[in-house]
């Protein structure tokens, strides 16, 4: 890839948004802010695909692969445990917490409605 300045740009912005997440604390303040608003995100999608009652397959075929993608992509990488990691994972890891925090949401609605 071209060293462009954009391309400097994105670097350096996720170099220090590396160097920031590498205290304990902000990582796993970030990771709880995931896992929140994943059950958050998933009381918003039980309740609007619910409502409409039209795209439910939809809706739901599309979380899976999304679910699935997630972990794919998370877990594939910590397969390979003895190479070291040539870039930042952060972003994995809070999508991972996300998507934690999203089934436990379906989890938390399908008792709440008792299916």
């Amino acid at each position: 890839m071209q060293n462009t300045r954009f391309n400097r740009l994105f670097e350096d912005v996720t170099d220090q948004a590396t160097r920031w997440l590498k205290n304990p604390w902000r990582r796993l303040s970030f990771l709880v802010i995931g896992l929140l608003f994943g059950i958050f995100l998933a009381l918003v999608v039980s309740t609007t695909a619910g409502q409409t009652a039209e795209i439910d397959v939809v809706v739901a075929s599309f979380l899976v692969l999304t679910v699935e993608l997630i972990s794919w992509a998370t877990y594939r990488r910590q397969s390979a445990a003895d190479i070291p990691p040539s870039r930042p994972y952060w972003l994995l890891d809070i999508l991972n917490a996300l998507k934690i925090g999203f089934i436990y949401g379906m989890f938390i609605q399908a008792q709440l409605l008792g299916s």
